[in-house]
């Protein structure tokens, strides 16, 4: 990061951890070909087994129910289409890599929360469908209610596929059959993922090749990428205060700004304390970004997918926000710290003022 600049966009994406960072270098090292039999394929495939009994039990599964994928949109993809389910089910704030994936998906309406309701739900789904529901959502914050998810699911003789791409590191992840996270939201690196598949039955691959992930995932692990997303979930499981911290700052940051004026997004709906959706009436978001960026301060206006454009948010729409051209997102992380917060409310209040007075 550059000097001078605070980075409140870890939603997008977080800095990698220096324990990441390590495990990778060390990881180098070992640079065989998992699949090869002789040593230095052994040694590579036993540091590859390691790596994924570690990450199975920060994720709450079994290590032979991980499939290594490339990332976040890969692990929803295999799901998605590798299920070849009768019918897919998502809620209308799922993220474009779900409502992508598959357009003829079921879009089942949020409150103004932002929240699925389970009964609405229940009337939609047939036997053999695919339910997708994000345990929080990337732009909000907003999470939902999986278990109540869960048991209309499994009442209906569906599966439940949940996208923890925000949460892993972060909440206890809920039960269901499929379960997506990817590194490089928690301090691992970007370009590896996985998909926890509780129940295989089923699943085909999406992408074909030698075999590699009992047969689920063709292509040479990523050994290096894989190293480093288990030792950035060793870290964060290390410091598991830091969710509490980041609370608490989250909290600073958005009384100072109602106070200025500003509005808090789904402020009273249960949410992920490191995500603030936070609207600055009368001011358009694409102006309150290059403002900030110009004042050293990286924040977005939602998803980092879509946000380069400045586009009106589908998340935000399905909720039915006022202003929510007007709105941006703060994200926060481990390292994030009163001073950094303090200064962007600082900027936050001198923009408000000087808009107020044009």
């Amino acid at each position: 990061m550059a000097t001078g600049r605070t980075y409140l966009d870890w939603n997008a994406t977080a800095p990698i951890d220096p324990a990441a960072r390590d495990a990778m270098q060390a990881a180098a090292g070992t640079w065989a070909n998992p699949s090869s039999i002789h040593a230095e394929g052994r040694r590579a495939r036993a540091l590859i087994e390691d790596c994924r009994e570690r990450i199975a039990s920060h994720l709450g599964a079994r290590p032979e129910q991980l499939i290594f994928v490339s990332g976040g949109t890969e692990a929803l993809a295999l799901a998605l289409t590798g299920t070849q389910p009768s019918q897919v089910i998502a809620s209308a704030t799922e993220h474009v890599a779900v409502l992508a994936a598959v357009p003829g998906a079921a879009v089942i309406p949020v409150d103004a929360a932002g929240r699925l309701d389970p009964a609405a739900l229940a009337t939609r789904l047939l036997p053999g469908a695919l339910v997708a529901v994000q345990h929080a959502n990337n732009e909000t914050g907003v999470i939902q209610p999986i278990d109540d998810v869960l048991e209309v699911v499994r009442a209906a003789g569906a599966r439940l596929l949940v996208d923890a791409v925000q949460t892993a590191g972060k909440l206890p992840l809920p039960a269901s059959d499929f379960l997506a996270v990817s590194a490089h939201k928690l301090g691992g690196p970007p370009g590896v993922g996985v998909l926890v598949a509780r129940c295989r039955d089923g699943v085909t691959a999406t992408q074909r090749g030698g075999g590699q992930e009992r047969g689920l995932r063709g292509g040479t692990e990523n050994l290096v990428g894989i190293a480093g997303f288990a030792a950035a979930l060793d870290a964060r499981a290390a410091d598991a205060a830091w969710m509490d911290r980041a609370g608490v700052l989250r909290d600073r940051l958005e009384a100072r700004l109602q106070a200025a004026g500003g509005e808090v997004v789904a402020g009273n709906a249960s949410r992920l304390a490191t995500t603030a959706m936070l609207r600055m009436p009368g001011t358009p978001a694409e102006t309150q970004l290059i403002h900030f960026d110009l004042a050293g301060f990286a924040v977005s206006s939602g998803s980092a997918c879509s946000s380069g454009k400045v586009g009106g948010s589908h998340v935000l729409a399905a909720m039915g926000v006022a202003g929510a051209d007007e709105c941006i997102r703060v994200s926060l992380g481990w390292t994030t710290g009163v001073a950094e917060v303090d200064a962007f409310a600082d900027a936050w209040e001198a923009l408000t003022h000087r808009r107020r007075a044009a």
